[in-house]
C-alpha cells in the first residue's frame, strides 16, 4: 500500500505562529478536541479550524468524528509528522 503524498508546501504549514502552536499542541498531546486545542493554543475557534484545515490537507493531522464531537489526531504514521514531533521535543527540552 503506498502512502498518499500531499502537496502542501512546508512554507504554508509553518507560515503562521498560530498554526505552529496548533501543530505543536497536537504533536505533544496526540489528540485533542477542538475546544481544548483552542484553549491550549490560545486561539479562537474559527482560527483554529482554519489552521486545522491546512494541517489536514498536509496529511499531518486527521479528524475523527463521534456524532457531533470532533477529535483531531496527530498522524504519527506520516514520516514528516514524526520528524516534526522529534524537532519539537528537542526544541522544547
Amino acid at each position: 500500500m503506498s502512502e498518499t503524498v500531499f502537496l502542501v508546501p512546508i512554507e504554508e504549514v509553518f507560515s503562521s505562529k498560530g498554526r505552529t502552536r496548533v501543530l505543536k499542541e497536537l504533536a505533544l498531546a496526540g489528540e485533542l478536541n477542538v475546544s481544548e486545542l483552542c484553549r491550549r493554543a490560545g486561539l479562537n475557534h474559527s482560527t483554529t479550524k482554519a489552521h486545522l484545515h491546512v494541517l489536514i490537507s498536509a496529511g499531518l493531522v486527521e479528524e475523527k468524528c463521534f456524532g457531533r464531537i470532533r477529535i483531531y489526531r496527530y498522524r504519527l504514521e506520516d514520516v514528516r509528522a514524526r520528524a516534526i514531533k522529534s524537532l519539537l521535543e528537542l526544541w522544547i527540552v
